[in-house]
This record gives C-alpha cells, structure tokens and sequence, in this order.
C-alpha cells in the first residue's frame, strides 16, 4: 500500500484531479469485488446453501462501513500507538475531516484514501465465509465479523500498512494486501473451522458446485475489480508504479490459471472450469503483495508457482480433514503466502522501493522481513479468530442444527430458495396441462421412431 512506501514528490504536494478520479474509480472497483467474491462463492456451493452463501458476503458491505466510519479507520491509519494500533480522534465518525484535507503525502483527499481502504476491510472477512459454507448460522456470522473486523482486521492493517506500525516500520512489503487481506482471512478460516467442524457428510456426498457460470462469473468480474485493488494501491499515477502493478497483475493470473490448468490435466485428466476459476483467483492472491516490486517476468514467475502449490494444496484438507468448503486456505492462505515470500526472491529494487531480493542481488535481508510478516499475521489471526469463534460457539451457537444442515440453510435462515420453478411450466402438471391444450396431431403410416 503507499501510505506505507514513499511520497509521490518531494516538497508539499496538492490536490491532485487525475489521482482524485482515478482513486474513487479505483475504489468502486475494489467495492464490486464483493458481489463477485459472492457469486463466485454462491455458484460453488450446492442449491440449497446458495443465498446463505451470498448473503454472508453482502452483509460485510452492511456491518464493515458502519464500523469503518465510527472507529476502524482510526485504529488502522490513525496516530501510531506502541505500533500496534492507530488512534486519532479526528477520524472517530470521519467528521474531523476537511473535505480538501489531503491524506500525508499524498495528492487525494483523506475522504478518498478512507473509501478506498473501506474497501478493502469489506472483502477481507467476506473471503473468511467460502470456509464456513452450508452450517453456520446468520447472527453468528454476522457477530463474528463485528468481532473480527474489530479486534484482527484493523489491527492488523495497522501493523502493515499505518505509520509506526511495527511491520510497516520493519520495512515488510505488501503493495495491496497479501498479508493484511489474504494470509489474514486464510488462517481465520482455519481457526473457526476447527472450532466449528465438519459439514455433515464431509468426505461422503457429493458436494458439487451448483452452477460453474456462476462461478466464472464471479472469477471474472474478481478478475476486473482487482486491477482497481491493486494498481489503485500507490494511491496515485504519476510515476508509474500503478502501470506496472496493473500489467503484473495481469500477467500473474494469466499463468496462474495456466499453471493450475495443466497441473489438473496431468493429474486429474481435465481441464475443468473450477480449475480455471480457481486458477486465476490464485494467481491475483499471489501477486496482489509483491506486483509493485517485481518485474513482468517475476509476476509471471510467482503466477505460475502460485497456481501450481495452490492446486495443490486444496486438497490437503481431505488428507488433514479440516473441511474447508470452498478452498479458502488453499487459495487464499496458501497464495497470500506464497506471494509474500517470493517478494524476497523476485523484487527489483527498480520500481515501489529500491529493497532487493536475493535474485537481484539482495541476499535474504528482505526474506527474512517478509517471513516475520507472513508468520506474525497467520498466528495472530488463527488464535484470534479461533477464540472468537469458540467464544460465540459457546454463548449463542456458532451452527446451524444437523437437520437443518441437511434440510438447507437458505430456508432455514431466509425464508428463501434460490431458484423457483414452479412457474416455469414443467414437471408432470406442467407437461399433462400442455397435452391436454394442445391438438391432437393428425395420424401418420410408417412414421420413423429415432432412438
């Protein structure tokens, strides 16, 4: 992120037009990457679970802004204290703030810097949900991102991205979230679903994707909204930097979903459309922490790793019987990860900073800082998230009932179902009733049957 890098230029700067409108643009990209995350969830899980899932990535755009506004942009950007969380009254409800008050630094408003990080604190605790898939109650769900978002996520942005933050300080670098998004949601789904268990039938039905064009869907539309995530990271324009993360992130999800692809045909016999989807997915995750310091044929490097270890990885959870419904630690823990450390193999010193990677010539220096991040992060966010979701699990219940587990959770905790075809003419009353209207065809001789 470039609140955590440098200045755009020496000496005091102004408000910027170009970077205003090219940053508020970038925002509402980053805003769509929720509703995709949603359909890109809700196409993966059976019939039954599919409004539930979307829902429990839409509600985060609810609860997270409402916090956002009264305290969380104080505790992740504001005054540093002990460098562990921010603090600054000014930003308690965003109404200590000039509308043309530049954030430090920087040529956009405070108001523009504050939306646009908004954005990413919505779709962090959305990505946790694709783990908790078809047994997790609404309220529960909806406390525990209150919770979460509170007590690890803003926390947590703090360290990586505020000033004074103590990884921020350290000189870990994470252009747009690999740490503070990814590593963080990963190892939080892993932490609630060992509390939370298995879904029922875990290993022994078949539990599908209900709908792959959903699911492309999704990959594609989290495809488009990450360049916004990620090229709006540096916060402006004018030197670059945002063009080379844009043009990384695509290369890295184009091998990324190349890679994941020809790993599924050797291995599996295939080339599926989850595969694809998942590929991509991937590859974004991968670069999102490491496109501003590598060049295009690392991006391309840390694609194809990516997209390789990660498909890999998914089905760890078969082997260890965590019961990850939708490969959130697969893609997103096992990704953020990957990409994290390859900064310390792969940055150039040439483009977001002058650190080096031990391929450039920087030894391990910047190895070492990006493993503190990566592992601080993962163990922060797994006890935390564990004990939060131990905490609600034994107050109010974290799960749905077993019967309406298997009866499905949409019904149950919305009154709903996602698709209704009660009037779409078929069935046996749909079909006699169209018999009976129609005219009875004249007789024929000899007329051919085709099997």
């Amino acid at each position: 992120m470039a609140a955590a890098i440098t200045t755009l230029a020496a000496g005091e700067p102004t408000l910027s037009a170009a970077n205003t409108g090219f940053m508020l643009i970038c925002s509402a990209l980053v805003m769509l990457m929720t509703p995709a995350l949603a359909f890109f969830y809700g196409g993966m899980v059976r019939v039954k679970s599919t409004l539930n899932m979307l829902m429990m990535s839409f509600i985060s755009l609810g609860i997270v802004t409402i916090l956002w506004v009264l305290y969380g942009f104080s505790i992740a950007f504001g005054t540093d204290s002990a460098s562990l969380v921010g603090w600054s009254s000014d930003y308690v409800g965003l109404s200590g703030i000039g509308i043309t008050e530049l954030w430090p630094g920087y040529t956009i408003p405070v108001y523009v810097f504050a939306v646009f990080q908004l954005m990413f604190a919505i779709i962090t605790p959305a990505l946790i949900s694709g783990a908790l898939a078809d047994r997790v109650k609404f309220t529960a769900w909806a406390l525990f991102i209150t919770l979460w978002a509170t007590i690890v996520y803003f926390p947590v942005a703090h360290w990586v991205w505020g000033t004074g933050g103590w990884l921020f300080e350290m000189g870990v670098i994470d252009f747009a979230g690999g740490t503070a998004v990814h590593i963080n949601a990963g190892a939080a789904a892993l932490g609630v679903i060992l509390v939370i268990g298995k879904r029922v039938g875990f290993k022994k039905d078949p539990m599908r994707p209900h709908s792959l064009p959903l699911v492309m869907l999704g990959a594609g539309l989290l495809w488009f909204g990450w360049f916004g995530f990620n090229a709006g990271s540096w916060l402006g324009n004018d030197d670059g930097v945002g063009a080379v993360m844009f043009v990384n992130t695509q290369v890295a999800t184009a091998a990324a979903m190349l890679a994941w692809l020809i790993y599924e045909k050797l291995r599996h016999g295939s080339f599926t459309t989850l595969g694809a989807a998942s590929g991509a997915v991937a590859g974004l995750v991968a670069i999102t922490p490491a496109g501003g310091s590598c060049s295009p044929l690392g991006a391309l490097a840390i694609g194809a790793v990516a997209g390789l270890v990660c498909a890999m990885a998914v089905g760890l959870k078969y082997k260890f019987g965590y019961d990850d419904s939708l490969d959130v630690i697969g893609v997103h823990l096992v990704g953020g990860v990957i990409g994290s450390l390859l900064v310390g193999f792969f940055a150039t010193g040439g483009v977001q900073s002058d650190a080096k990677g031990l391929f450039y010539g920087g030894g391990l220096e910047q190895l070492g800082k990006q493993a503190i991040g990566v592992f601080s992060v993962l163990a922060y966010s797994l006890i935390a998230s564990a004990i939060l979701a131990l905490i609600i699990d034994k107050t109010m219940g974290m799960r749905v009932s077993e019967d309406d587990e298997v009866a499905g959770i949409d019904q149950v905790e919305h009154a709903e179902t996602a698709y209704d075809f009660s009037g779409a003419g078929g069935g046996i009353a749909g079909r006699t009733a169209a018999t009976s209207a129609a005219p009875a065809p004249a007789p024929t001789e000899n007329k051919k049957v085709d099997a």
